[in-house]
């Protein structure tokens, strides 16, 4: 009986995301955006996680005005509200020009499309880390796009019934789809000895992990990335997704990161992450209106 009514509560609360879904893609990638970004503006001073954006921002940048750092929240406000509502049209924000590098919705320099042709014909698996910045789905999409055969790490809702649909959603546009849990990594490895690309976010809090320093102060890491690739050798690259005005993005990869190693010539898995970490700081300090500041990031 309990399972019934569990099954029967996860299907109308996914009936109704459904249906506003379904608004949300009615009106189109542009209004859509725009809304959520007003929506998310207008709500967010009256949430619990604006207090934890403010403070995680003013510890980020203590030299920084209060005028500046409000800015930056708000910033990160709009960011929030336009990447949920751009959800549903994945497929459709991708009109990437190969043609031309900078016409359309999504731009990228020549650099960045040679890697993503590079890696797909080169026969070999690599690893991807992206973090919470702009539309943090699209360097997915842009793998999947470009050819790569790809899987991504993903963190599943709590209800079952919208999982399902969103899963249906995302499948199209991204390749396969991993669920985070204690089978991840194994999946993670089978997937790789395949020669697949393999991607994962990784600037949220992983209380198992190791210590490392992020904007100043002490936070623990998630060393996946790290420990995969050390174990199967293989190329470690960044990707990012800048929003620019106009509902526009530009994507980036970079060229293989060079991680620390240890005596034995292997990745070492402590340090890596460090380095991995420093390179998504430099991103946020790019960009810190576009990055996710509401989580308790710093939590040990």
């Amino acid at each position: 009986m309990r399972d019934t009514l569990r099954n029967l509560a996860d299907e109308s609360l996914a009936a109704i995301v459904r249906g506003a879904f379904a608004l949300v893609r009615a009106l189109g990638p542009d209004r859509a955006s725009n809304l959520g970004g007003a929506g998310a503006r207008l709500i967010a001073p009256l949430t619990p996680a604006n207090r934890i954006a403010h403070e995680n921002i003013a510890a980020a940048f203590p030299e920084k005005s209060d005028a500046e750092r409000a800015a930056i929240l708000r910033e990160s406000w709009d960011n929030l509200g336009r990447t949920a509502c751009e959800y549903v049209h994945l497929g459709a924000l991708w009109d990437h020009d190969p043609e031309d590098f900078n016409r359309g919705r999504i731009v990228m320099d020549e650099d960045t499309a040679e890697r993503f042709l590079r890696l797909r014909d080169d026969g070999r698996a690599a690893l991807f880390f992206a973090a919470h910045l702009a539309n943090w789905e699209l360097p997915a999409v842009a793998a999947r796009m470009h050819g790569l055969d790809a899987a991504a790490l993903y963190r599943t809702p709590n209800n079952r019934a919208i999982a399902r649909d969103i899963l249906a959603m995302r499948r199209d546009v991204m390749g396969e789809l991993i669920p985070a849990g204690i089978s991840a990594p194994v999946r993670m490895m089978e997937v790789l000895d395949a020669g697949v690309h393999v991607g994962m976010l990784v600037d949220q809090r992983f209380g198992r992990g190791p210590k490392i320093r992020f904007f100043g102060r002490t936070a623990t890491a998630n060393p996946l990335i790290a420990r995969l690739a050390r174990r199967f050798d293989v190329p470690v690259h960044g990707t990012r997704a800048i929003r620019l005005p106009g509902n526009r993005f530009r994507l980036e990869l970079t060229e293989e990161v060079a991680l620390p190693r240890d005596a034995r010539g292997q990745v070492a898995v402590d340090a890596a992450t460090q380095a991995i970490n420093d390179i998504v700081e430099g991103w946020i300090r790019e960009h810190p209106g576009q990055w996710l500041w509401q989580h308790r990031r710093w939590r040990m």
